[in-house]
């Protein structure tokens, strides 16, 4: 008789543990049933133009006096000046910087005849929010050339004019909107070719805003393009779940 109810209990434990391990099994896989989801990324680009144009010219004057250079100096200044306002450009844009003079004499190292004892060197900083109007004028800069002035080989603005899209905030939200789209739809076509739905955003990246030349060539770079694209990258995490 106690070895039956030894017998009895053991199997009202057995069965006891198995229906709790069942449990624990059904839990577990639901569990990972709410952890299936899928990554996908959605872009937007938006072709824009500059909206400010920064456009700084080096140019030197060479003379045995210091006057005679001094004026050349002048002479240049005016001339850049008049090359600009003859194109749009109010002289309010332009802002003169950076004078230095250089007496060859003055260098300790300094050995041999020189025909030029000092060389005056200035800059002319452009700042315009009327960026087609730098970008023009720097196509006809041989003209300025061709009228004395003397630009040096290294000036700051060598490489013509930089070109700044300072408008981001305006297009954001709307390119934030295109790009969270076009990611719901990608996500969309994945989870119906695996026979899923989509759930809920299990976590969301904005993307960082860039802006790129609008033709990619090598050796480009997007300051000194005219044309520029902006790009937004958002990468989202949609829940999959069961088709119903």
């Amino acid at each position: 008789m106690k070895a039956r109810r030894y017998f009895i209990g053991a199997l009202i434990i057995a069965a006891g543990l198995a229906s709790a391990g069942w449990f624990i099994g059904s839990g577990f896989v639901k569990s990972r049933k709410t952890d299936r989801y899928v990554t996908v990324k959605g872009i937007s680009e938006r072709d824009v133009e500059p909206d400010i144009a920064l456009w700084p010219m080096r140019y030197v004057s060479t003379d045995d006096e210091l006057s005679r250079a001094q004026e050349r100096i002048n002479s240049s200044r005016d001339r850049i000046v008049k090359f600009m306002q003859q194109r749009g450009i109010e002289e309010g844009s332009i802002e003169t910087q950076n004078l230095t003079v250089t007496d060859i004499f003055s260098n300790p190292y300094h050995t041999g005849n020189v025909q030029s004892r000092y060389i005056i060197s200035q800059t002319v900083m452009v700042r315009s929010d009327q960026p087609d109007l730098i970008r023009r004028a720097s196509q006809e800069i041989g003209e300025l050339v061709e009228s004395g002035v003397v630009l040096s080989p290294e000036y700051e603005g060598a490489g013509g004019p930089t070109y700044l899209f300072t408008r981001i905030s305006e297009i954001k939200p709307e390119m934030i909107a295109e790009a969270t789209s076009n990611a719901r739809r990608a996500a969309e076509k994945f989870a119906k070719d695996s026979g899923s739905d989509i759930g809920g955003i299990r976590k969301a990246n904005q993307g960082v805003f860039v802006i790129l030349p609008r033709d990619n060539v090598e050796g480009v770079y997007e300051s000194k393009t005219y044309y520029k694209t902006v790009r937004v990258v958002s990468t989202i995490e949609y829940y999959l779940k069961d088709r119903r």
